[in-house]
């Protein structure tokens, strides 16, 4: 199988670097010192060993290229950027994309292929959604929601340098079509991604997966972003748990207005997340590298999805804007993303 990677951050290069190992034909688009390490040294992969051991070590080797041109057409195209590059970069995957080519986004927050399938929404209201995630319908286009398996990443990782990749904790990816199909070209892929290692699911409610893991990162991600705060810390101050409980209060509820209810209570999820103790979120991450954060994705189309469907968010929409604000002034916000609201 050819699987091509867009993208050799913390995510891509951890499925990268176990499908490789595992015998799949992986390639690569990276840029700069990225593309230039994987190509000269291999990509360098770490993962915690039994305790008392030393972490372990291995390398895998991958075709790396910039240009999507030089690798052509693929299988499987596994898309592992941050949201706010997608508008660019799917147009230019042309090349990757034959006529039987999976596209499997491994991303964070509302994609573009969210509300193709999902039941429940009359064809204006699914409209109007859809318009918030993709507002022009380009990224459709070109990477059309009907060859999409969606992809729910629950683990966490970092890249500590160019080329090195690093497992820090979790091992479970959750995969499935849009509309609740599940085909045999998906059933292949888990087969791939288990012989890689991966603990993976095969799910036939992939927008409630993503829908879930949006819920509890919602609030969380920004929060810290903007504090500096650890998820310990933010769970340890009830005013500002108070605020995160009330912006996953108003999420469920645009949650059950689309038809992605959620039975779990905030304090039934936070219970969860202690078990993570001193964690910095992937938005904190993003802000200690000045990297461009994932806002829009995260929060914005929630905001938009709201307005979209008649439900009042304003804890969500105040957590928007502190923490637009605060990437703005930073300069994390790139103009590409802003909008009035």
């Amino acid at each position: 199988m050819r699987i091509a990677i867009v993208g050799l951050g913390a995510v891509g290069g951890l499925i990268a670097a176990r499908l490789a190992l595992a015998g799949a034909t992986v390639s690569a688009l990276a840029r700069g010192r990225t593309c230039e390490v994987v190509a000269r040294d291999g990509l360098r992969l770490l993962e915690a060993a039994p305790s008392g051991s030393p972490e372990r070590e291995r390398i895998a080797s991958l075709r790396v290229e910039q240009e999507a041109a030089a690798l052509g057409e693929q299988d499987v195209v596994i898309i592992a950027l941050k949201a706010p590059a997608l508008t660019r970069v799917a147009p230019v995957l042309a090349p990757l994309l034959g006529p039987e080519t999976s596209i499997v986004p491994a991303m964070n927050g509302v994609p573009w292929w969210f509300f193709h399938g999902l039941p429940g929404l009359d064809p204006e209201r699914r409209r109007r959604c859809a318009a918030a995630v993709d507002p022009d319908g380009a990224i459709a286009v070109a990477l059309p929601p009907e060859r999409v398996i969606g992809c729910v990443v629950h683990l966490g990782c970092s890249t500590p340098q160019p080329g090195t990749v690093r497992l820090n904790n979790g091992n479970r990816l959750v995969l499935g079509e849009p509309g609740g199909r599940v085909s045999e070209r998906a059933r292949t892929l888990v087969t791939w991604l288990e012989r890689a290692g991966f603990d993976v699911d095969l799910s036939t409610r992939i927008e409630h997966d993503a829908w879930y893991k949006l819920w509890g990162n919602l609030s969380m991600n920004p929060v810290s972003a903007f504090t500096g705060a650890t998820l310990d810390q933010i769970l340890a101050d009830p005013l500002v748990l108070a605020f995160v409980n009330a912006t996953m209060r108003e999420v469920n509820e645009v949650g059950t207005h689309i038809g992605l209810p959620i039975e779990q209570t905030p304090e039934e999820r936070n219970r969860l997340t202690e078990v993570l103790g001193a964690f910095r979120t992937s938005m904190l991450q993003d802000v200690d590298a000045g990297r461009p954060l994932e806002l829009d994705a995260l929060v914005g189309t929630v905001t938009r999805i709201a307005r979209a469907v008649g439900c009042a968010t304003p804890n969500v929409d105040a957590l928007f804007g502190l923490t637009r604000l605060f990437a703005q002034v930073h300069g994390l916000y790139p103009s590409a993303q802003r909008e009035e609201g």
